[in-house]
């Protein structure tokens, strides 16, 4: 089957926290959005089909994991990643946001130190400020537009008494896919001064050619004994709101605490709508993610080809993955509340304003290309057209 991406799903009106919002969030209700991370595009048309007769069967109650649940994880997990998981590994969370915090929770107290890389996906910040931990900033380095890591700094951060390290790999809103030898760098640190790593791979399965997503615990029998990896179908095949992720924990002494942590905040049964997603996207949602991805990747390139004719002072990281554009805007303004201003009032376009993912982040601006290219092209239109505005007065 092929799938057509470039077709225009009206997602007004649908409780779409993305489309229905622009007004309150933006000031105007013309703000076209390209903001929260959520694609505009249907899912593969069989979850799409799963989900419709899972609603036939009528009664709505509690649910459980299923046998298949496992396999669909595992199974895909090892075909599209390379990585053998054991179904007892598996746990869940409504979300990864979720399950990093309640990770945070359960496996810190009060005031310890823990680590983030930014600037980074802004939920980081707030699992960790928001149940009373100590935020501790990995900057990451920019280095001829291609974020890396501080491994000195990391290595005394984590000897400094740092409880846990949130790892975002594939990198939010850097759109790094971080290699074998950096999270090998990566682990073994951690390991040496007993930090765990709660590796957040939302992002794992949009990788563009030419880099390959390591799932960290998969690296060494050390680190998997130090980790937490959490991924969902969310991202992969744009099912956010059905509230269902995937939490792989292979050491049982961490599993068992994450799994009392889970059932202590009740969060520990399972969406109706959820696992139908779950198995349905990674039984049969191959062929769709391996047309989208050519198609994310188009979008990239005709952003990057057209910032760079009617925008070249703005510097565009290319990303390795994610369908999220990260946009050095400081040579227009490098004040986020002017970039605010430039975005909702004069171009009635809402990108993610970069200083909510760290003080790195003042003067980016991070754009979810996640939609058909003609929606991307009238945002870009309206960005740029408000910038040579900015010019002539």
């Amino acid at each position: 089957m092929t799938y057509d991406f470039d077709r225009v799903s009206d997602r007004t009106g649908t409780h779409s926290y993305k489309w229905d919002q622009s007004e309150k969030l933006f000031g105007h209700a013309d703000v076209l959005p390209l903001w929260v991370a959520d694609m505009d595009f249907e899912p593969p048309k069989e979850v799409v089909e799963a989900i419709v007769e899972r609603a036939k069967q009528g009664v709505y109650g509690y649910t459980i994991r299923s046998q298949e649940y496992y396999e669909a994880v595992c199974g895909w997990l090892k075909r599209r990643h390379g990585w053998e998981t054991k179904p007892e590994w598996i746990t869940s969370s409504p979300g990864v946001v979720a399950a990093l915090s309640l990770i945070v929770h359960a496996f810190s107290q009060p005031g310890d130190k823990i680590i983030l890389q930014s600037p980074v996906y802004y939920p980081f910040y707030d699992v960790i400020r928001m149940n009373g931990r100590t935020v501790v900033e990995n900057a990451l380095i920019l280095n001829d537009g291609r974020y890396e890591i501080d491994f000195d700094l990391l290595e005394r951060q984590a000897a400094d008494g740092a409880k846990l390290l949130l790892l975002c790999t594939p990198h939010n809103p850097g759109g790094r896919v971080w290699t074998r030898e950096e999270l090998t760098r990566i682990g073994e640190i951690c390991v040496r001064h007993g930090v765990l790593v709660v590796a957040d791979e939302i992002h794992q399965d949009l990788v563009y050619p030419g880099h390959k997503h390591v799932p960290f615990a998969s690296l060494d029998e050390r680190f998997a004994n130090i980790s937490f990896t959490c991924i969902a179908t969310s991202k992969t095949f744009n099912l956010a709101g059905l509230q269902a992720s995937s939490v792989i924990i292979p050491n049982d002494e961490l599993r068992r605490r994450y799994n009392y942590a889970l059932k202590t905040f009740s969060l520990h049964m399972e969406s109706y709508f959820g696992i139908t997603s779950v198995v349905s996207g990674y039984t049969h949602g191959d062929e769709w993610l391996d047309q989208l991805i050519p198609y994310l990747q188009g979008n990239v390139d005709f952003l990057i080809e057209f910032v760079g004719k009617r925008l070249p002072e703005i510097r565009v990281i290319r990303p390795e993955a994610t369908y999220l554009v990260w946009m050095d805007c400081t040579a227009i303004s490098p004040d986020p509340a002017d970039l605010k201003k430039l975005m909702f009032d004069e171009a009635r376009v809402a990108f993610t304003e970069g200083s909510v993912f760290g003080k790195q982040g003042e003067g980016y601006l991070r754009v979810n290309v996640a939609c058909p290219r003609s929606t991307l092209a009238e945002a870009l239109e309206r960005f740029a057209a408000a910038v040579e505005a900015r010019k002539t007065r």
